[in-house]
Parts: structure tokens; sequence; C-alpha cells
């Protein structure tokens, strides 16, 4: 699966309560959480934001905290067919669409709603699940692997 960014800080920043179970999957190795070059140049440039108020070393400890649990691919990798649905409301959120297309994901997980917006193409699309958190936690369908 892919996680956005704001996923990702909910769990290594925020220790969202509400995350805990995708937590333990990733850690278990139920759940593989996918990024890539551009997916991980964001975090690293969030992670820094002023309003975070994490210091050098806090933010080396956050990436070092998800360098062990994100799956990092490169592009060439990975399917090389095209992403059909388009972000169009946020083009910097075309990157997990990308991902999760050419990676074979089953899940993007978001709390995005430029994204979100886009679960029922994705849907359509029989590739991967655009969810929430708490709805992919109801959803109970996770591999491993990607398919």
């Amino acid at each position: 699966m892919v996680l956005d960014t704001n996923v990702v800080l909910d769990l290594a920043v925020f220790h969202e309560p509400s995350c805990a179970w995708l937590l333990q999957q990733i850690d278990s190795g139920e759940v593989l959480a996918l990024t890539n070059r551009a997916c991980w140049s964001e975090l690293e440039r969030v992670v820094a934001y002023p309003q975070f108020k994490l210091d050098t070393a806090a933010q080396r400890t956050v990436m070092q905290w998800c360098a062990a649990r994100l799956q990092r691919i490169d592009e060439h990798t990975t399917n090389s067919a095209a992403c059909p649905l388009r972000c169009h409301a946020d083009p910097d959120d075309q990157k997990f669409l990308d991902l999760a297309w050419m990676s074979d994901a089953n899940f993007l997980l978001t709390h995005d709603l430029a994204l979100l917006k886009l679960a029922s193409a994705a849907r359509r699309t029989g590739r991967f699940e655009i969810l929430p958190p708490a709805q992919a936690l109801l959803h109970r369908a996770f591999t491993a692997t990607p398919s």
C-alpha cells in the first residue's frame, strides 16, 4: 500500500492512536508500505516544516523510523504504464496516485480530500482503492505484497 505524507506523519511524528493498527500491520509484515523518490523527498521536506518543531536530530530520527518501515522502490522496477487518474485539484498529490498505480499497490491511504475525491474512479480501475486510514481499518483486505 501507499501512504500519503500526512498518514506517514500520523504514524512517525504524531503517533496517532487511530493509526496504531496500521503501524502494527506494517511492523508485523502484514502490510508492505511503499514509497519512491518523489514521495520520500516530500516527506523529508515536510518533516522540516517549522510548525512541527522538530530539530535536526528529531528530523533525522523520524526519517530513520520511516526508512525502517517504508519499502522504497525505484521507478524502473515498477509497471511503466502511466496512471490514468489525474489529481487536477492538487497536482502535488499526483505522485501518490502514480506510485500506487505503477507499484500495483492495493491501497492508497490518505486524509487528503483531493485524493479521496478520486476514490470511486480508482475503484473502477480495479487497480487500487483510495481510503482514509479509519475506513481502511474496516476494509480488512490487506495483503503483505502488492498484487
